[in-house]
């Protein structure tokens, strides 16, 4: 290994530690799990994922977003039980490093598509809103009864005579020291901030003053297990851990995928999968956070200076120093000072310049906003699924809108174009080309084939040319519209001939056998060729 990279990747994997440490304590609070879940976590992460994933720049820990929908998915399971939470927290990372383990193996790499870039988006901004106002609760001392959000801010504002104005102060200090000391290269803000918080904590007497601290951390390897949990508890695990793996995947192959393309590396999204399904299980299995490679911690080893895995490896080594010897002390440390490091940690999603670009280009728009809402409205957890049941809503209403554009031949040409786009396009005697602009399925077929029987009935043409080209295959519903549409187009003593028929579509109506419909060879030819075939096979001889 090249000695620059090895001293590189020692500094980058220094400055890690003092990001990661932070971190890994304070989404623990936001899972509403004990300390040591999160730097478990943490060392589940490092170790599976510098064994085997593909990037060298990823790093995989514990992340804000999936503490968040932990913390809500065990909740609405538990009854207020906490050990039955502690229980439900550690099946669904088992469950979700189980099912990123058969994605794998699957080959499903592409999983992460489900869940559109603006629900992400919209996602991770209404995230980060009920993250930071909720550790402001703790900042401020202050305990609230309900978890969704309207009733929190109002309890949360209602109490404003008993908030701990010194807990407030604190947290403030350390918020603004944190944005400063972010400014200076390879500097471990959180850690600095951390160590300054502990020691003017004890020096103040904080505790003495109402200010909450972290408080013991037990951290023992115990044997690993399975939770003992019901049938019913388990399928309900399930179905929540399907929702943590697609958010996990997709943040995660985000950050992978944008540094890869930056410096020019191959990355493979299966064995990406295996690794993360191996970290996950096995911080599952001693009752530590889910992990994925967040934005945050990958972007702060890249820009450090690491070159390759060591620096991981790296920052896993001085992490166990420092577990090893400063735990005690970490404990010390002041829940406004915590809850600063976590504010900050997600503040870089609060940005509604990342909503820009959808505004700018009236697209999605609707979608991002929705995420939004339904997040703070509904709760993490539900407001993801709503947003992606919202998101595929909308791509459905798309797909199913029934348009059939009718083509003319530009400028005596090869080319076909839209009549209604290209006015001075000309018709071809005898013959009215079709194009349906959105691939048929069940959702629009039948629409899409009356609109072309209302275009042939207003038409003298003796023959339809359909050009499929936006159809790469077609289901039943679709085969069964088109031989309606041939059906009733024989009775009007016309011929229906097909242009640009993909090989899936070929085959599958050839097996249909619709009557009155031939399917040759010539139907893969372009609109041009059998334009040609038609007037000469049914106009130009009568």
């Amino acid at each position: 290994m090249n000695k620059t990279w090895r001293w590189s990747d020692l500094i980058a994997g220094l400055s890690l530690a003092g990001l990661l440490l932070p971190e890994a304590v304070a989404y623990s609070s936001i899972a509403n799990l004990p300390p040591q879940a999160g730097i478990l976590a943490l060392f589940a992460g490092l170790l599976c994922y510098g064994l085997i994933g593909s990037s060298r720049f990823a790093i995989v820990a514990a992340t804000s977003s999936s503490a968040a929908v932990l913390a809500s998915a065990s909740a609405s399971m538990a009854n207020g039980d906490a050990n039955v939470r502690i229980l439900v927290a550690m099946g669904m990372v088992i469950m979700t490093g189980v099912f990123f383990l058969f994605a794998g193996a699957a080959k499903l790499g592409s999983i992460s598509d489900f869940i559109a870039r603006p629900v992400l988006r919209g996602f991770a901004f209404g995230l980060a809103a009920v993250i930071i106002i909720r550790q402001f609760a703790h900042v401020a001392g202050v305990h609230t009864q309900h978890t969704d959000m309207p009733r929190f801010i109002y309890e949360l504002l209602s109490q404003v005579q008993a908030w701990n104005w010194l807990s407030l102060a604190v947290g403030l200090a350390a918020l603004l020291l944190l944005y400063g000391l972010a400014r200076t290269p390879f500097m471990p803000a959180g850690l600095v901030v951390l160590g300054l918080g502990i020691g003017v904590g004890q020096w103040l007497g904080l505790a003495q003053h109402g200010v909450q601290v972290v408080g013991h951390i037990d951290l023992q390897l115990l044997a690993p297990t399975l939770p003992d949990l019901g049938y019913g508890q388990w399928l309900r695990i399930g179905e929540l851990s399907i929702a943590m793996l697609m958010i996990l995947y997709a943040e995660s192959y985000s950050s992978i995928r944008n540094f890869a393309l930056r410096h020019g590396d191959s990355i493979s999204p299966n064995r990406d999968l295996l690794a993360l399904g191996a970290a996950n299980l096995l911080s599952g299995l001693f009752q530590g956070l889910p992990v994925g490679a967040g934005f945050s911690a990958t972007a702060a080893n890249e820009s450090n200076g690491a070159q390759s895995k060591w620096a991981g490896w790296a920052a896993a080594a001085v992490l166990l120093l420092i577990v090893l010897i400063l735990l005690p002390t970490i404990a010390l440390t002041p829940v406004p000072v915590l809850a600063a490091i976590v504010i900050h940690a997600v503040s870089h999603s609060l940005r509604p310049s990342a909503f820009h670009s959808y505004f700018k280009l009236h697209r999605d728009r609707f979608v991002a906003m929705a995420a939004v809402v339904a997040v703070l409205l509904l709760g993490v957890l539900d407001g993801l699924l709503v947003a992606i049941g919202f998101s595929l809503l909308m791509l459905l209403r798309k797909l199913a809108e029934a348009n059939v554009t009718v083509l003319g031949r530009l400028n005596g040409g090869h080319d076909f174009v839209s009549l209604v786009n290209y006015p001075e396009a000309k018709v071809i005697p005898g013959v009215l080309i079709l194009r349906p602009e959105m691939a048929l399925f069940f959702g629009n077929a039948e629409r899409s084939m009356a609109l072309a029987k209302q275009y042939a009935a207003a038409s003298d043409a003796k023959v339809i040319v359909m050009s499929l080209e936006e159809s790469p295959d077609l289901d039943s519903s679709s085969i069964e519209a088109l031989s309606d549409l041939c059906a009733t187009l024989y009775l009007q003593k016309k011929h229906l001939m097909l242009a640009r028929l993909k090989f899936a579509s070929r085959v599958v109506l050839q097996r249909a056998e619709i009557p009155h419909l031939h399917i040759g060879s010539f139907s893969e030819l372009s609109v041009d060729d059998v334009v040609v075939m038609a007037r000469e096979v049914y106009v130009d001889k009568g």
